[in-house]
Order: C-alpha cells, then structure tokens, then sequence
C-alpha cells in the first residue's frame, strides 16, 4: 500500500491501484514497438505490483499501529516469485519485463540475503534464456523496461505527493528515448508539467482511487481490513498538459 497522512487519517492507495495509473501513463506514450509487445509491455506496467504477500486479509501495520507504507516493508520473495509465476502465463516478453523491474528493484540490495542472491542469479540467468529466444538484444530490452519504469516513477510521484510545493521541478528519470525528464506544478490544483513533454496528446487525465481512513491507529490487521473494505472511496485526478 501507499499511505498517506491526512488531518483525520490516512490516504491509501494500493499498489496494484498504482501500477494502473503507471500504465495510464505508458498508454500515451507514442508506441515504439510492435503491436504484440507494445501490449505486453502495457500488460507488464499494470501488473508489476500484483501477487502482493497474504493480500486476502494482511495488510500491515507498522509497531504504531498505523497501515504500513509499502516503503516500511521489508522484501518479500513470495511476492517477487508469484509476479514471475503470474507473468509467465502471458508469454516470454511479459516475463522478460517484469524480470528487468525486479532486478531494478533489489539488485541494490545483493548480497543481503543468500536467498535472495539467489533469486537475483535466476532472473538474470532468465533474462539472457528470453532475450535470446525472442531475438532481442538488451539495449532493445532494456529500452522497453525504461518506459515501464519510467511510468512507474511518475506514478509514485503522484501518488505519493511528492510533487514539489512552488512550482520546482524534480527529476522523473531517464526515458527510453534516453532524455532526462521533470516533472513540476506551478500551482497546487493546477496542470502537472512534464519537461520535455513525451506523450502523443497535448493533454490528458489520469486517476487512481484511494481509501480513505479516519482513524490513526488499529489494533490489528482484521480491524485494518475491516476499516479499509468500509471506507470511502475517493478518485484522485491530475491534468498533465504540455507547457506552452
């Protein structure tokens, strides 16, 4: 989950809430592949964050008692593993991807964890078996994952407000046309900018939903749950427009 503070709780948003906004994004990008894995890659985008850990019924909660941020999780291999198993159902390039945002995500921290070490070496070993077998080099891989984690950084930049106050900029990341790209908002309810501008339309709209909780702290994961399946739903808007 995603969890903000508001004045009387919590704004939360699932991840895999997340992962559709991402794919919003990657949706207005100008297609650069074929058809089958422009798709796949859109599909890859939407699901990255699927098969979340115990997700029927635990959710966490941080030694507070308050809904735990997805950042104050440790890694779970059961959850990497079932978004590979669940991936490989849709092919060897949905696979592929997927298996490049992992490596993204915890190489970093190799050496950590001997079993996680070796998860790492067979995504590796994985990733070399399909490039090989779709015929595709890994600048060609690569360049593809770079929009799925291109638009998974811009989604978590809406999605956890970390849009700058005052109109500064902060960097997204480098695209898969290589460009470094920002991100800004000259005025808190008005258009987020982003500079180059990459998206075949000149303007469009995204959303995600997210629950909203009124109260601090829970006793345990039911009465979390409990407190999530009630509470209101709210869908969260932004404007992206090219700037003139």
């Amino acid at each position: 989950m995603i969890v903000n503070p508001t004045p009387t709780g919590w704004q939360v948003i699932y991840q895999q809430a997340h992962a559709l906004l991402a794919a919003q994004l990657a949706w207005q990008w100008p297609p650069f592949l074929p058809t089958d894995r422009w798709v796949g890659l859109l599909a890859a985008t939407a699901q990255h964050d699927d098969e979340q850990q115990r997700w029927r019924g635990h959710y966490g909660l941080t030694a507070a008692g308050a809904p735990a941020d997805f950042t104050q999780k440790e890694f779970s291999l059961e959850q990497a593993e079932g978004v590979m198993r669940a991936a490989r159902f849709q092919g060897q390039w949905r696979s592929l991807l997927t298996s490049l945002h992992l490596s993204f995500l915890y190489e970093p921290q190799r050496g950590e964890n001997a079993q996680q070490d070796t998860f790492l070496d067979w995504q590796q070993a994985q990733q070399k078996q399909w490039r090989r077998a779709l015929h595709v080099t890994k600048a060609e891989a690569q360049r593809a994952y770079a929009l799925l984690q291109w638009c998974d950084r811009l989604s978590l930049i809406l999605c956890r407000q970390e849009l700058p106050e005052r109109g500064r900029t902060l960097e997204i990341s480098e695209g898969p046309d290589g460009k470094r790209y920002t991100v800004h908002r000259p005025t808190p309810e008005g258009p987020v900018l982003v500079s180059p501008w990459p998206f075949a339309a000149s303007e469009f709209d995204v959303t995600v939903e997210a629950s909203q909780l009124h109260e601090l702290q829970f006793q345990d994961d039911a009465a979390l749950t409990a407190a999530l399946h009630a509470a209101p739903i709210e869908t969260l808007q932004w404007g992206l427009r090219r700037q003139h």
